[in-house]
């Protein structure tokens, strides 16, 4: 039940958020002054905040493709329309 609490928690947080919390995890655990059983759980917790930003920079990658993809076939129906309204003059 807690790791289903931690993941909808961990899917609310923004990309941004994501690595503002992953960067203080990596500051403490590099200062040293954290104890190791704190250190593990850190780790994996940072961890988990690496998946959640590949995932929204995966969802954001394919978003673009889409908009490109989208532009692309928009831009080839005006090359279209053009390309045809210049074979009507000869």
């Amino acid at each position: 039940m807690a790791e289903k609490m931690k993941k909808q928690v961990l899917s609310k947080l923004s990309f941004e958020q994501a690595i503002k919390d992953l960067n203080s995890i990596v500051e403490n655990i590099e200062s040293g002054q954290t104890p190791l059983q704190a250190s593990l759980e850190q780790y994996e917790k940072g961890m988990e905040l690496i998946k959640h930003c590949r995932s929204i920079l995966t969802a954001a990658e394919k978003r673009i493709e889409d908009i490109t993809a989208d532009s692309g076939d928009a831009q080839a129906d005006d090359d279209a329309d053009e390309s045809s309204n210049g074979d009507e003059l000869f």
